[in-house]
């Protein structure tokens, strides 16, 4: 590795890049998530920074005829294992899985591989979706009878079904609309529905755009449809996202899809993971519940798309029910997988509660 390491070059690279407001949180640390992602870009802005100074240009770019190339994974590099002091040590950063010197996340390598991950699943999550209607020939009675059979789920290729995804992923037409608000003795009363209600005053409060919507809002459908339509309204305008998804349990009791296989529950939970990250603010969090049965690939995905806080755990009711579940062991709790949208920029207060 090219002596990277000397005092002055540090202080050079942290003078440049915190000079570009993009690049440094609201404590002036440098924000390195986002300065890896410009490198990766090769943004022109990240670009023409190093290039004006002497000492940036001789160490993180090559010379090629009249041209200079611009030195990514060195600069990365840097950027990840650089330390306070010359006490340098390259596997102090991160702890992860490697190829050489370089992480694989880092090197775009994917961790975490499953079939049909390159695929959008749109996987009916209401009692109406559970079922598909086919027709089967009776000879007896000579004519077709209306059979209801378990649903087929489609997986979307991002590329061979542009066309479906797009379509899909297009913004929906919210039908049967109704209002309901709180009428005498506290009871919801509905009342007529003719626009939403675009509250300035609360979204002066909220910091938003003075014309959002300021209605509570309970969308019965497709919840990836649901997430896709709200994008225009709500996209970066979220606080907090709670999912409390099927468990993949294989239980028939209700008829959603709670019987996915690892790898269409895995694209199931990444198709809506992404579209819930375009909806959140930079200092969102996102909260997924969860069991043992996805919980460490759940972990793996959403470390690839949100930056980690916490895991929580989840004391369950004992009882029959739990054992009925797993006769060999019973389980006993539940997993919330806490993330955020920028770790650095994340908000939340704590709710302390005094134990007995």
């Amino acid at each position: 590795m090219v002596e990277l390491e000397t005092n002055a070059l540090k202080s050079k690279v942290e003078e440049l890049l915190s000079s570009v407001p993009e690049f440094v949180d609201s404590e002036k640390h440098l924000k390195v998530n986002v300065i890896k992602d410009y490198a990766e870009r090769g943004d022109v802005k990240l670009i023409e920074l190093l290039l004006k100074n002497k000492q940036t240009k001789k160490t993180f770019f090559t010379p090629i005829l009249d041209s200079f190339v611009f030195n990514t994974a060195q600069f990365k590099e840097f950027l990840e294992y650089n330390s306070g002091c010359n006490s340098y040590s390259k596997y102090l950063g991160q702890i992860g899985l490697y190829s050489g010197d370089i992480s694989l996340i880092d090197r775009d390598e994917v961790v975490l591989n499953f079939p049909f991950k390159d695929c959008v699943l749109e996987g009916g999550q209401r009692k109406e979706d559970g079922d598909d209607t086919y027709y089967e020939f009776d000879e007896k009675n000579d004519k077709y009878i209306e059979r209801q059979g378990k649903r087929r789920e489609v997986f979307f290729n991002e590329v061979l079904a542009r066309d479906e995804i797009d379509n899909l992923f297009s913004p929906k037409a919210f039908c049967n609309a109704k209002r309901f608000e709180l009428g005498k003795n506290k009871k919801a009363k509905e009342s007529e529905f003719n626009s939403f209600n675009r509250d300035a005053e609360v979204n002066k409060n909220r910091g938003l755009a003075e014309d959002t919507i300021t209605d509570n809002l309970i969308v019965k459908g497709n919840n990836l449809l649901a997430l896709q339509s709200l994008k225009e309204e709500f996209a970066g305008k979220v606080k907090l996202v709670y999912i409390d998804p099927p468990y993949n349990t294989g239980s028939d009791d209700f008829k959603y899809n709670d019987n996915f296989n690892h790898s269409s529950w895995l694209t199931f939970m990444k198709n809506r993971l992404e579209t819930a990250k375009e909806l959140l603010s930079e200092n969102g969090s996102i909260f997924v519940q969860c069991d043992d049965n996805e919980m460490a690939y759940l972990q793996i995905l959403m470390n690839e798309i949100f930056d980690f806080i916490q895991i929580v755990e989840i004391k369950m009711n004992e009882g029959a029910a739990n054992e009925f579940q797993n006769p060999f062991m019973p389980k006993n709790c539940e997993y919330g997988l806490l993330y955020a949208k920028n770790y650095n920029a994340r908000k939340y207060k704590p709710i302390w509660v005094e134990r007995d």
